[in-house]
């Protein structure tokens, strides 16, 4: 899953990185709105973090008005020193999904994260599921066909997408733009090295990836 991180603390946005990507996500950071605005034009996001007050052509709510009117529909969760009642709503009526105030635990950052990532599709609870086969986002565990699968922290990522995005087609390059970082290099055919990989390990009862030949991938 992509993350944009759009906070101009320095010290703040790495940490938030670094600790985003030790959970697996593929996190992109913009230190003001300009960079930010030109991140999110060119790639497509699952999750923005925004902090309120950041330098650019708009603030955190003034660039949640811009993405919304542009339909860009990705769940974002505010981060501000700014507790009164009508900055939340303020943030909240702009667009922004949920709010979060400085300082926070990372450990709620990471909650809100998996609940906001959860609430388009309306998955419940921490669990995602296709037939036989189910992931616990929290617990990082997999089952298929009531055994336990043990996948690589990449295999991982890729059927946590697919899950993500149950009943879609999924190409090869939102693959690689969701799970991989760029600076893994990787091609097509890594793909469908993982994709190998992870049928062989989930079997192919009800769970099976299926190939949509010319399009991509699909589950369920």
């Amino acid at each position: 899953m992509r993350i944009l991180v759009v906070e101009d603390e320095v010290k703040i946005a790495k940490s938030l990185e670094k600790g985003l990507s030790a959970e697996g996500y593929v996190v992109d950071v913009a230190y003001d709105g300009d960079m930010a605005e030109t991140l999110a034009d060119a790639n497509s996001y699952d999750l923005v973090l925004l902090d309120w007050m950041i330098p650019g052509k708009h603030d955190g709510p003034g660039l949640v008005q811009v993405w919304r009117e542009a339909e860009q529909q990705a769940p974002i969760l505010m981060l501000t020193a700014r507790t009164t009642i009508g900055d939340r709503v303020e943030g909240l009526d702009a667009g922004a999904d949920d709010y979060l105030s400085k300082p926070f635990s990372f450990d709620e950052l990471l909650a809100r994260v998996r609940a906001l990532l959860r609430r388009p599709k309306a998955h419940g609870g921490n669990t995602l599921k296709s037939g036989s086969l189910s992931l616990d986002v929290v617990a990082k565990t997999v089952k298929s066909q009531g055994k336990t699968v043990h996948l690589t922290a990449k295999e991982f990522q890729l059927v946590e997408y697919l899950l993500r995005h149950k009943g879609e087609v999924v190409s090869k390059d939102q693959l690689l733009d969701h799970v991989w970082d760029d600076e893994d290099r990787v091609q097509h055919n890594t793909v469908e090295t993982f994709i190998a990989n992870v049928r062989k390990k989930i079997g192919t009862g009800d769970a099976v990836v299926q190939t949509v030949r010319g399009h991509g991938y699909k589950v369920g």
